[in-house]
């Protein structure tokens, strides 16, 4: 085995929100993997000497098209992936202009209310992370 092994996979993301461009009300945007055929927030691993955040936000980008601005820093999550531990930062970001165009890695992307978000993520931790962003935007 060697160092690696047991070294974590460093990733970050963001949880997008904006606010509706019909009623104003808060939608967050989640991701679509045809890969995993999985719905999360807009994440990815970090390249080499990369720091977090900007790495969430060209994730955010590449994944989904969209500037954003970041905001608070969310719960870090933390779980096995093929036997080695897995490390993503998450934070708040507000998505400013940008378009979706379906590419390899994210076919789709959805921009829903808290509720629907929630129960469309594939991961129940990621779950948390709307809690968390409601939180920090002082709408719980």
């Amino acid at each position: 085995m060697t160092e690696d092994t047991f070294k974590a996979v460093r990733a970050a993301g963001c949880v997008l929100w904006r606010r509706s461009p019909l009623g104003g009300e808060l939608e967050i945007c989640l991701v679509h993997r045809p890969k995993y055929d999985d719905w999360s927030h807009p994440k990815g691993k970090l390249k080499r000497g990369e720091e977090p955040l900007p790495g969430a936000l060209r994730e955010v980008r590449e994944e989904t098209g969209y500037t954003a601005v970041p905001g608070t820093a969310l719960p870090t999550l933390r779980y096995p992936v093929a036997g080695r531990p897995k490390e993503v930062r998450y934070w708040a970001a507000e998505a400013t202009d940008g378009h979706f165009t379906p590419n390899d890695e994210v076919d789709r992307v959805l921009w829903l209310s808290p509720a629907a978000a929630r129960d469309r993520l594939t991961q129940p931790r990621d779950a948390d992370l709307v809690d968390a962003l409601l939180s920090v935007l002082h709408l719980t």
